[in-house]
């Protein structure tokens, strides 16, 4: 809220967004068997299923974390059998990444839980607020593409 007691909407989307956030990590999350893992080691689990093989140094660059800090969540996610790190061929100081079938599972029924959560709250929704909701998702993927340049670059 600002000093006048109006709610600012960029303030209020940025903890609207965080809350749903949250909310979704802690429900798909009660029932999954394994370690739980944190979010860092979702997003590097995630960056190394989509891009086979990346080095530490891409997935560093990649999640905008310090190399020592990918380094470590290599190490635990190795040591949880959720991540291969293999020796690049052509330059033995390189390590690349691979998600091993584990990791591949778990992410995939992390993804079914969260898609089915979603989905189950967002169709005991109203018509009106489906279509409002649906009606926002450009807006929202043009807010994240912007934020995405900010660091990146266009």
């Amino acid at each position: 809220m600002d000093i006048t007691g109006i709610t600012d909407p960029p303030d209020v989307l940025a903890d609207v967004l965080s809350g749903i956030q949250r909310l979704i990590r802690r429900r798909v999350r009660s029932g999954l068997t394994g370690p739980r893992l944190r979010g860092a080691q979702v997003e590097l689990l995630q960056l190394a299923l989509a891009n086979p093989g990346i080095s530490v140094s891409a997935a560093a660059r990649e999640l905008y974390l310090a190399g020592n800090s990918v380094s470590t969540l290599v190490n635990q996610l190795t040591a949880a059998d959720l991540l291969v790190r293999e020796t690049d061929p052509d330059d033995r100081r390189t390590a690349r990444l691979l998600a091993t079938p584990e990791a591949e599972s778990r992410l995939r029924t992390w993804h079914d839980r969260r898609t089915a959560l979603v989905r189950e709250h967002v169709g005991r929704l109203g018509e009106n607020d489906r279509a409002a909701l649906a009606a926002a998702l450009p807006a929202l993927r043009r807010l994240a593409e912007s934020l995405h340049e900010e660091v990146e670059g266009p």
